[in-house]
């Protein structure tokens, strides 16, 4: 047997693979690190879509997609194309009985042509008199039934998009079987309105008018949402309307529902619709600025497709409280967008499903949050940012002249725990995988090895720090737009310290007028306080008790800060901010600075602001306690803070 092969087109392709959640985290992390919180991020990344190899459309080229689209509707035509061929016909036909009673002599033919130079005006009142007219020419009787007929398919292709072509033909049989499935159709809504309705109802329904409805709706739910979109449709097309042509075109409906027997029923089935839905936008009035004539049943069509592209306009702008992709409905994006939109949606939709279901978003009282997890893999997208831009020669790691020592060696080992630096004991770790049954076999000297088996060599001494970065979160740092640096850094030495060091002990510390310490899992979604104050006593009160509480780890202290200390925390608990600075301010602070340097804690500080207060406050810091200050661009904050934690573990 022969097989073709060829691209798939019926929907996402199968045999793809699945989009990894963690890129979409790190696409996220781009916006968060860069200041914004978890729930703009999402946002933002499902407005752009999903890069990759499946190159997923976002809402916003959907929503280009729906714009274009209700231009282009707007512009098709004009609501007026039924009266205008109505009118047209009619005087088509009236014309040409003139020039079948023209030769005529006698008093009859003059009777008659009296009688149509005193028709109204209105198209349909003149059609309502010539209902009765006993016609002399065959060719203008045929006119006015084709006119008859144009208005019978118009006016019911209005509210039921499959009956134009059903009528096509004059066939009374045809007509009758409309009268009686419009019959049975208001019967099953009266039934559903009692509680008696069942699938099995609808089911024989569809056997015997299914022709009628091209859309094969599937239950009756569907066929009233069908229906009742067409009708608010057809009220939006008559308020769009003059006043005039609403009244002319609501007379020939009447008229021609009248005439064909439907006018109770149809009565009935909008009665029944608009109390269903009355959700929908029923007396809307909607602007076509087209010059092409359109049909009843086309201008119905074309409001139908604007209400619907309106709606799901609104859908995909996201812009609402509480706003989320179930929201939009999927039928209208495929009625409006096709089958591929569709596609993209669902990939949209799982995207925000498996970051909370893989444990990197979680949704709390309504707010959406990062997880640990989360925070920990945007922590290690901040220290490769940090790396990159380091000399290429310390690219993606630091300098150590003694790896693998920590102090004097003992003659001893023990078993290997992660964080150790102490050099491997190649030894006993490979007499370990002997004894537990570790040779390969076949010959040879090759040992397995599992983690059990490693074992390290005892030093005498394992340093390890007591860290402590001190952030500025006060106002000013969004002022000048160095807050998002800030974080960022925060995030890249908490990942440095977790992956790197592990037995080291940091604590980050959020300070504007009052100060707090920052768990690893707020410090992705923190934000900046808008307050007034830069307690950096406060936050300097809080680290001494940090490195108090460890008190054989080598002291560190980093400061990032915009600012000149602006306030201290009086003896009742309560901040005192007072600018420019108290001397009480500057006192308190400069005496904790004292406090840090009789712990023997190296205090750096990274200044973001060019200020000549801040310039005098930590040049008196530099002298006190003998550490470094730098004056980094926000750009390279985290390389300055990064590097010059690693250059004091590697002095140490």
């Amino acid at each position: 047997m022969a097989y073709r092969y060829g691209e798939y087109h019926d929907g996402p392709d199968p045999l793809a693979p699945p989009y990894d959640v963690r890129a979409a985290l790190d696409e996220m992390g781009d916006a968060i690190l860069s200041g914004s919180t978890p729930v703009h991020a999402l946002r933002d990344l499902l407005k752009r879509g999903l890069p990759g190899a499946q190159d997923r459309r976002g809402l916003d080229d959907m929503l280009r997609e729906v714009r274009r689209r209700r231009r282009d509707l707007r512009e098709r035509g004009r609501l007026d194309g039924t009266l205008e061929k109505a009118r047209a016909l009619l005087d088509k036909a009236i014309g040409q009985e003139r020039a079948e009673l023209f030769p005529d002599p006698s008093d009859d033919a003059r009777m008659r042509e009296a009688g149509l130079d005193a028709l109204p005006d209105d198209t349909a009142s003149a059609i309502q008199e010539l209902s009765t007219y006993d016609w002399r020419s065959g060719a203008a009787r045929q006119t006015f039934e084709e006119l008859r007929g144009l208005l019978r398919r118009e006016v019911l292709d209005a509210q039921f998009r499959g009956l134009r072509d059903a009528l096509a033909n004059p066939d009374p049989e045809a007509m009758e079987r409309v009268r009686q499935m419009m019959a049975d159709l208001n019967d099953m809504l009266d039934k559903d309105a009692r509680g008696q309705h069942t699938q099995a109802d609808f089911t024989a329904f569809m056997d015997k008018y299914g022709d009628l409805f091209p859309e094969k709706p599937r239950n009756l739910e569907e066929l009233v949402d069908i229906l009742a979109r067409r009708a608010a449709a057809t009220q939006r097309m008559l308020a769009s309307m003059t006043p005039r042509q609403r009244e002319e075109l609501s007379n020939l409906i009447n008229q021609t529902l009248e005439q064909t027997g439907l006018s109770d029923q149809m009565r009935r089935l909008g009665e029944a619709l608009y109390s269903r839905r009355p959700d929908l936008a029923w007396n809307a009035p909607e602007r076509l600025t087209g010059e092409e004539p359109l049909g009843m049943g086309d201008a119905v069509t074309a409001l139908e497709e604007l209400a619907d592209l309106t709606q799901l306009e609104t859908a995909l702008r996201q812009d609402y409280p509480g706003a989320r992709l179930d929201d939009v409905d999927e039928a209208a994006v495929r009625r409006a967008l096709g089958r591929s939109a569709v596609d993209d949606l669902e990939a949209l939709k799982r995207i925000e499903r498996e970051l909370e279901e893989q444990g990197y978003l979680l949704r709390r009282r309504g707010k959406l949050e990062l997880t640990p997890k989360a925070v920990r893999r945007l922590g290690e997208t901040a220290l490769r940012r940090v790396f990159s831009s380091l000399d290429a020669g310390r690219r993606g790691d630091h300098d150590q002249h003694d790896a693998g020592s920590a102090g004097e060696l003992t003659g001893s080992s023990r078993p290997w725990r992660f964080g150790d630096e102490q050099p491997i004991d190649v030894v006993r770790t490979l007499v370990n995988g002997v004894r537990r049954g570790g040779v390969a076999s076949g010959g040879g000297a090759a040992v397995r090895l599992s983690v059990d088996d490693f074992e390290v060599a005892e030093t005498e001494r394992r340093t390890a720090a007591a860290v402590c970065l001190l952030v500025d979160l006060s106002y000013s740092m969004a002022l000048r737009g160095t807050w998002a640096a800030a974080k960022q850094t925060a995030l890249a030495l908490q990942a440095l310290v977790a992956s790197k060091f592990p037995q080291d002990a940091v604590q980050i510390i959020g300070f504007s007028n009052y100060a707090r310490v920052l768990q690893p899992d707020e410090l992705a979604g923190l934000d900046w306080d808008m307050v007034q104050g830069t307690n950096l006593h406060h936050a300097l009160l809080i680290a001494g008790r940090h490195l108090d509480r460890h008190p054989d780890f080598e002291p560190v202290v980093l400061v990032v800060t915009d600012g000149e200390p602006t306030a201290h925390l009086m003896r009742n608990g309560r901040p005192a901010f007072e600018w420019p600075p108290s001397h009480e301010t500057l006192e308190l602070t400069l005496a904790e600075i004292d406090k840090m340097t009789r712990r023997r804690a190296t205090l750096n500080v990274f200044m973001l602001a060019a200020d000549d207060r801040l310039k005098e406050f930590v040049d008196e810091v530099a002298r006190r306690n003998g550490g470094r200050v730098f004056s980094p661009s926000a750009e390279r904050l985290g390389e300055y803070v990064v590097s010059d934690f690693l250059r004091l573990r590697r002095a140490r």
